[in-house]
């Protein structure tokens, strides 16, 4: 039986004030006399790092205590979690115990008597969280309407909490959504898979045909690989640009694999520029934006296929985030901290027990109301498998977080970075500047983001030196391939004092762009390649291209030494002998002095 299309797809759904929800203004179709619009390269898109060797396969403890099968503490008020079928969530499945909280439960060891219910209509979850407070702001202290909390992906909750909170305001400010933690990742499972060649040569992927359900997050998965590499997308589904990646729209994510699957086509004008050339042409879906199972059936069913990019280069992309009532969570603290300890507390046994995970598979299959536990094990767990053609594919692959890994997200430990903020702004801007029609602004994070809650957790069990160690991205100081096809390259003109590896006054800003939208998160390798035009002498050049490049390194690690650590940042020197423009001109040479950024899988 396939799986249900999982509501994981949102993400990037906004309303214009239509009755019709802002995924349905977002769809598939713009109006006939909408203007073409010209396809452009996404904004730059790049996370910083997490350590993406979580323990994710279960220990082999017998030492976790296993909740009970009976209700167990029905005298506590209710508390409802909207959520999808969802891997991230095995450590928040086996704190529960099963739909609704079970005796000996971690939940019910903590007074929190928690029911989850499955929904994968985003706008839907976006009623259930109105409804809800609208209740609350009608002197209702716990209504027994609508939902307390919902989980969505990280990468979308800009979009999500700007339709959001948009209505909410109507309540009063106090109503909004805000983002209270985190209890995992999609590590693998979500990915952009594309032809071969497009991994070996991203060029080649012009004029490429991708279907998705389009602005979820897999879509942004594609999304950020373009701006990686400098590519256009084009933002019109209704046209075909040679210079950019195309797009077929999909009605869910198993719709997009099995528009690949038939070899789906349509005839399309062609455009350039934004432009009509009067031309049509046949085309034919040669990638698809998909999570598990819909890459099992193309890897099964067809093949052909590779993993172009997926969060598990992209690790920090898709934290599993809770999302409450900002008014009601003020005013039962103890419950949202409770709640929120419980769930990362399932998240260290189900990392450190079989058993646990066992447990944890066996209430997903209850809660999702698809497949088995031993289903939600394997693609938990993740997989490598020969496709109809041959080729290994990796399919599946989550993680659960602990209250470490929780902390690291938000930026709460000392030499980290906030993930969460960067993955919520980078995927905000994205949609902001492909879709300005539909998204002209996003709630700033300091706005939805409530760390108190882990904070007062983190004064109860506060993490020691090895938690932390433990989640903080490593790296050899070689990678197993150094000729490996790269993820991605990017040129960025940083601009040094002349004749020195001295920074200009003026590279501040864009240091920190550097900082928050160019190293992607997880495994990857960060090479910086120096440049520089061809004035002065050749070998004094080579010199200097190296000092330029090693202060951009050392800037890094002394900016955030957790997820820029020794070994994964490494340093290559070109002088002049790699011009990309003729150095016959003031701006020809400009462009060559210059640092080239290329990421590389640390599994490589």
């Amino acid at each position: 039986m396939k799986i249900k299309p999982v509501g994981k797809l949102i993400i990037l759904l906004l309303v214009m004030g239509g009755a019709f929800g802002a995924w349905r203004l977002f769809g598939d179709k713009l109006a006939p006399s909408a203007p073409i619009k010209a396809s452009v390269t996404p904004k730059v898109g790049d996370l910083p790092a997490m350590n993406n060797a979580s323990d994710n396969s279960g220990g082999s403890s017998v030492n976790v205590a296993m909740p009970g099968s009976d209700a167990g503490c029905s005298d506590k008020p209710e508390v409802r979690i909207l959520v999808w079928a969802w891997n991230a969530q095995m450590g928040a499945m086996f704190a529960n115990g099963g739909v609704q909280a079970t005796s000996g439960s971690l939940m019910c060891q903590k007074g929190v008597n928690l029911k989850f219910i499955r929904q994968d209509d985003v706008s839907k979850m976006q009623e259930e969280l109105i409804a809800f407070a609208t209740a609350v702001s009608k002197g209702d202290k716990n209504p027994s309407i609508g939902a307390h909390y919902v989980a969505i992906m990280g990468d979308g909750a800009a979009t999500f909490l700007q339709t959001l909170n948009e209505k909410l305001k109507r309540l009063g400010p106090e109503y909004i959504g805000r983002v209270v933690g985190t209890i995992g990742y999609s590590r693998g499972e979500d990915k952009f898979m594309g032809l071969p060649q497009w991994k070996v040569d991203p060029n080649s992927a012009r004029g490429g045909v991708v279907s998705g359900y389009l602005r979820d997050g897999d879509w942004n998965i594609a999304q950020k690989w373009l701006s990686d590499n400098s590519l256009p997308n084009n933002p019109d589904e209704k046209t075909y640009d040679p210079e950019a990646l195309n797009w077929i729209a999909a009605n869910d994510y198993i719709d997009a694999a099995e528009k690949y699957i038939t070899g789906y086509t349509e005839t399309r004008p062609v455009v350039r520029n934004g432009k009509k050339t009067g031309e049509t042409k046949k085309i034919t879906v040669g990638g698809v934006v998909t999570w598990t199972p819909g890459d099992v059936n193309i890897a099964q069913k067809k093949g052909g296929l590779v993993s172009i990019a997926s969060t598990k280069e992209y690790s920090s992309q898709m934290p599993c985030t809770i999302i409450g009532i900002n008014k009601w969570m003020r005013a039962n603290r103890s419950t949202v901290e409770n709640m929120l300890a419980a769930f990362l507390e399932g998240g260290d046994a189900v990392k450190s027990s079989s058993q646990a995970m066992q447990r944890g598979a066996e209430v997903s299959a209850e809660v999702y109301k698809e497949q088995d536990a031993a289903y939600w094990t394997k693609y938990y767990r993740g997989v490598t498998e020969k496709d109809a053609q041959g080729i290994s594919v990796e399919l599946g692959g989550s993680s659960v977080s602990n209250l470490t890994e929780a902390l690291y997200t938000f930026g709460m430990i000392k030499g980290s970075q906030n993930l969460f903020a960067a993955t919520y702004s980078v995927f905000g801007d994205i949609v902001k500047q492909q879709y300005p029609e539909f998204v002209s602004t996003y709630p700033p994070v300091s706005e939805i983001l409530d760390t108190s809650y882990l904070e007062a957790i983190a004064k109860r069990a506060a993490p020691t030196a090895t938690t932390i160690a433990r989640i903080a991205p490593t790296f050899t100081n070689k990678p197993k391939n150094k000729n490996a096809p790269v993820l991605s390259r990017r040129n960025w003109n940083i601009q040094f004092q002349t004749g020195q590896a001295a920074f200009t006054p003026t590279m501040q800003k864009t240091l920190s762009a550097l900082r928050r939208d160019l190293l992607v998160a997880g495994s990857t390798y960060v090479e910086l390649h120096g440049h520089t035009d061809n004035v002065g002498n050749a070998d004094k050049n080579m010199q200097l291209s190296e000092q330029r490049a090693f202060a951009v390194k050392k800037w890094l690690e002394k900016q955030a030494p957790l997820n820029f650590p020794a070994g994964r940042i490494r340093v290559f020197a070109h002088g002049q002998q790699q011009p990309v423009e003729p150095n016959a001109n003031d701006t020809g040479r400009s462009k060559n002095r210059r640092v080239e950024i290329v990421l590389r899988s640390s599994d490589s």
